[in-house]
């Protein structure tokens, strides 16, 4: 086979049989086929499409690209979550250690921020000493001990992912949907999971903003992993707004740990609730969602969930303290409201330029060696359909270096909209699928 000839295949919108996937996937991490000629298959790919066959070939390709993860010596059924990134995105801080403290074992593989979305990594990282790199023993070793581990992608778990996702970030093909398709599931079925809850985000903070975008990708992640033997089911949510209150890594870890103390804001209490229970069906620890919402229920009302939460981040070096003390967690120096010009209501909220402005700050990734500030971040104290007078406080900006809360205030400005109509606050949760 040649590589030139299956790239030329594939911009001709032919079908490519598994083999020829399977060739270049293999050939491109051995270093025999150079970048360029990958890049013209990505770009082949995003204008041209693949079939079903053609996606689970793909996925499969890149899942056996490096070790795949065996949890069979752990009883009972093994369940993540993952969402395809939002502003606010936090379910997975409270979802997990109440999942793990209901009895169902959740190998919680995370990723770092991308784009103008944060990620779970980092806010962990947040919290003093904790280690999110360990190695494939040292994660089933936690996992057996005590329910629930995060790490991040290691060295030996899809390398192909890695390889190709570096080259869809610099080629312009990161929104393609059978690659956002392979990408996700490749790593989720290398990790040793027995069921997946996906949280699929629309709107103008998400990469998916289209509704039937999302619902697409959402469809097509359950019904490739379903083919692979695996419960799946997607919550397409919404993304129009921030989700909870606080967006900023270490300010993230503080609502969370608010969240599992009962306290916090509804829209990701109803979210955290919903994931949960879907994640206690598929564990097979609730019988219906009725009976998942009431486990979740009771692990935080009974501390468990809490509980689990600091014994994993002592397990994984943290500082457990930031459970009860949160002066542990670092803190941004100053604080700058900023205030509605006028008044009315919350029409809408340009939630990627709210983003880009934690980027600015420096709570997120500019360049690839980007240093994150844990401390800074926004609090939200207005959200669409929220009333507002002018001169009230619309948020307020945790910053530690002027220049940058400039620009950011400035994209703040530009991010909400005040009308005099009232409107409906978005659905949170707009689909289930699977």
């Amino acid at each position: 086979m040649r590589a030139v000839d299956i790239v030329r295949k594939k911009r001709d919108g032919r079908e490519l049989a598994r083999d020829e996937i399977g060739f270049l996937i293999r050939e491109y991490c051995a270093g025999r086929i150079p970048d360029y000629q990958m890049s013209a298959f990505l770009m082949a790919v995003f204008f041209k499409g693949m079939t079903t066959p053609e996606i689970s070939a793909l996925t499969e390709e890149m899942r056996i690209s490096g070790e795949v993860v065996d949890l069979g010596f752990i009883p009972g059924r093994k369940v993540d979550k993952h969402s395809t990134g939002g502003v606010g995105d936090k379910t997975s801080l409270v979802l997990a250690p109440a999942v793990a403290a209901a009895g169902v074992t959740v190998p919680m593989m995370s990723g770092r921020g991308l784009g103008h979305t944060g990620g779970t990594l980092d806010k962990l990282e947040s919290i003093p000493g904790f280690n999110v790199r360990l190695s494939s023993a040292q994660f089933k070793a936690q996992l057996a001990a005590a329910g629930l581990s995060f790490i991040g992608q290691t060295e030996n778990l899809v390398p192909a992912d890695r390889k190709l996702y570096a080259l869809r970030d610099v080629t312009a093909t990161v929104e393609s949907q059978p690659l956002i398709t392979a990408s996700i599931m490749s790593k989720k079925l290398a990790e040793g999971i027995d069921g997946l809850v996906l949280d699929v985000k629309t709107g103008s903070g998400a990469f998916m903003q289209r509704r039937e975008d999302a619902e697409s990708l959402a469809r097509a992640m359950v019904a490739l992993g379903k083919a692979c033997g695996k419960r799946v089911v997607a919550l397409v949510t919404d993304m129009n707004q921030p989700l909870g209150d606080y967006a900023g890594n270490a300010l993230e870890v503080i609502e969370c740990v608010e969240m599992l103390k009962g306290r916090g804001p509804a829209d990701l209490a109803t979210l955290c609730e919903d994931l949960s229970a879907h994640c206690l069906v598929l564990g097979e620890a609730a019988r219906d969602l009725d009976e998942g919402r009431k486990l979740y229920g009771a692990t935080v009302t009974s501390g468990k969930a809490l509980d689990k939460l600091r014994e994993v981040i002592r397990l994984q070096g943290g500082d457990a303290r930031i459970v009860d003390d949160y002066g542990a967690l670092p803190a941004a120096r100053r604080r700058l409201p900023m205030a509605a010009q006028s008044g009315g209501f919350v029409q809408s909220m340009n939630t990627q330029e709210i983003g880009l402005a934690l980027c600015v700050l420096g709570a997120g990734r500019e360049t690839v060696d980007s240093i994150i500030d844990p401390a800074v971040g926004i609090q939200f104290h207005k959200k669409i359909g929220d009333a507002v007078a002018a001169g009230e406080p619309l948020c307020t900006i945790y910053f530690n270096d002027e220049d940058r809360c400039r620009d950011a205030m400035k994209r703040m400005t530009e991010a909400y909209v005040i009308g005099s109509a009232a409107v409906e606050r978005p659905l949170l949760i707009k689909k289930t699928i699977g």
